[in-house]
């Protein structure tokens, strides 16, 4: 579609602004090493044309730059997700830690539940019986039941049936011969089990 321009002062400066954005092929007055009969005529270009060339640019970049600050945007959301993930291994680490610190009497083996109390002292303790084993007469403050991972992380009790989906996902997925889309989609079987 052609723009209709009221006067010729306005295609002329819309023209001379249009060349400072354009960059054209270097004029060759002897290709090949033959003399051009005109080569005013071959290297002239319409008024129209480079204003044309000159919106095209301009669309171009446009384009490229609302491309790049999607695929920026996109990114900032991963690197906002995974601030979000490390903060959270972060939180369960010291939570591991902590746990780890509390008193015991015994060695701890993965795999296997353990009842954190808090004595009158404020001591917190494992202690392989849960509050039922112990009976209405055991009056320390029970803080959480946890499963000792392989890993040495815990698990809170709550939580055990979703991190077992997840490991048995990943052992699935690592014993499978070729991995291909029908392993991870079984991720969203995962998910939805939480």
């Amino acid at each position: 579609m052609k723009r209709r321009l009221s006067t010729d002062m306005d295609v002329d400066n819309e023209y001379q602004g249009a060349l400072k954005k354009v960059a054209l092929v270097e004029r060759n007055t002897q290709p090949n090493g033959y003399q051009l009969l005109n080569a005013y005529n071959v290297g002239r270009h319409e008024a129209a044309d480079i204003i044309s060339l000159a919106h095209q640019i301009e669309t171009a970049d446009v384009s490229i730059r609302n491309s790049a600050s999607g695929k920026l945007t996109m990114i900032l959301d991963q690197i906002k997700f995974l601030q979000a993930q490390a903060q959270k291994i972060l939180e369960e680490s010291e939570g591991s830690m902590n746990l780890h610190k509390a008193a015991c009497n015994f060695r701890k083996v993965p795999g296997n539940i353990y009842h954190l109390f808090e004595r009158e002292s404020g001591q917190n303790y494992f202690s392989m019986l849960s509050p039922e084993e112990w009976g209405p007469s055991f009056t320390h403050k029970h803080l959480g039941s946890f499963r000792l991972e392989v890993d040495q992380s815990w698990t809170p009790i709550d939580k055990i049936k979703e991190v077992s989906l997840k490991n048995a996902w990943a052992h699935r997925l690592l014993d499978s011969t070729t991995i291909n889309s029908s392993s991870f989609l079984a991720i969203d079987q995962v998910n939805e089990m939480k």
